[in-house]
C-alpha cells in the first residue's frame, strides 16, 4: 500500500510525463527478465562441453569431438554439427556465418527497445521539467506584486521530479543493456572461433595454445 501511495503521489506531481516513464520502466523490467530467461535457456556463456568437442576436433579426434558435441546443450551445438557435416564448398564460410548471425540476432532481440528507453527517458524527464518550470513561472506571474518565494520554490522542485524519474529509469536500463551487449559480443567471438576451428582444424596432437585458452576462458 505504501508503494502504491508513493506512486500516486509521484504521478500527481509529475503528471503524464511521469506516467509515461513508469510505463517505460515496466517494459524495461519485462524485457530484461525475458532476456535473462532466454540467455539461461540458450546456455549463453556455458560452452564447456562444446569447447571440449572443438578441442578434440582441432586435435584430429573426430569421434571424441562428435561424442562431446552430442552431450552439449549449447545453442551453438547444431551449428557446429552442421559445420562438421557440411561438404567443403566455396560458399560454406558465408553460409555458416549467416546461420551464426541469425542465431545471435535472436539473442539481440529487444536490445533496440532497451536502447530507446535509455536514450529517451532522460529527455522525457527534461521535457517534464521544462513544462513544470513554465507552469511555475506562470503562477509567479499571476501572483503579481505579492510574490511568495515558496510558490516558486515549490513549483521548481515539483518540476524537477520528472528529471529525477527519467534518470532513475535511464541509468539502470543503460547498465543492463551494456551487460547484455557485452555477453552477446563474447558469444559472437566464440561462435566465429568455433566455426573457424571446425573449418580449419589444427590437425596436431595438441590443440593450439591460443585456441585452447580462448575456448576455456569464461565458458564454464
Amino acid at each position: 500500500m505504501n508503494i502504491l501511495s508513493s506512486l500516486r503521489e509521484i504521478l500527481a506531481l509529475g503528471g503524464p510525463v511521469v506516467a509515461i516513464l513508469i510505463v517505460m520502466s515496466v517494459l524495461t523490467v519485462a524485457v530484461s527478465l525475458y532476456k535473462l530467461w532466454q540467455f539461461a535457456a540458450c546456455g549463453v556463456g556455458r560452452h564447456k562441453v562444446l569447447s571440449q568437442a572443438l578441442q578434440a576436433w582441432d586435435a584430429g579426434d573426430r569421434a571424441e569431438a562428435r561424442t562431446r558435441l552430442a552431450q552439449s546443450r549449447s545453442y551453438l551445438a547444431p551449428l557446429v554439427e552442421a559445420a562438421m557435416d557440411a561438404p567443403d564448398t566455396p560458399d560454406l564460410d558465408a553460409r555458416l556465418d549467416a546461420e551464426a548471425g541469425l542465431a545471435l540476432a535472436g539473442l539481440e532481440r529487444g536490445f533496440r527497445l532497451l536502447d530507446t528507453v535509455a536514450q529517451l527517458a532522460p529527455l522525457l524527464g527534461l521535457f517534464g521539467t521544462v513544462l513544470g518550470m513554465i507552469n511555475a513561472f506562470q503562477s509567479l506571474q499571476s501572483a503579481g506584486s505579492s510574490v511568495d518565494p515558496s510558490l516558486l520554490a515549490g513549483g521548481i522542485w515539483v518540476a524537477l521530479v520528472t528529471t529525477a524519474v527519467g534518470l532513475a529509469v535511464a541509468m539502470p536500463t543503460s547498465m543492463v543493456l551494456s551487460w547484455f551487449e557485452s555477453r552477446t559480443a563474447r558469444e559472437r567471438v566464440f561462435a566465429d572461433k568455433a566455426l573457424r576451428t571446425v573449418l580449419v582444424p589444427n590437425h596436431s596432437n595438441q590443440p593450439a595454445t591460443g585456441a585452447t585458452e580462448f575456448l576455456n576462458a569464461e565458458h564454464v
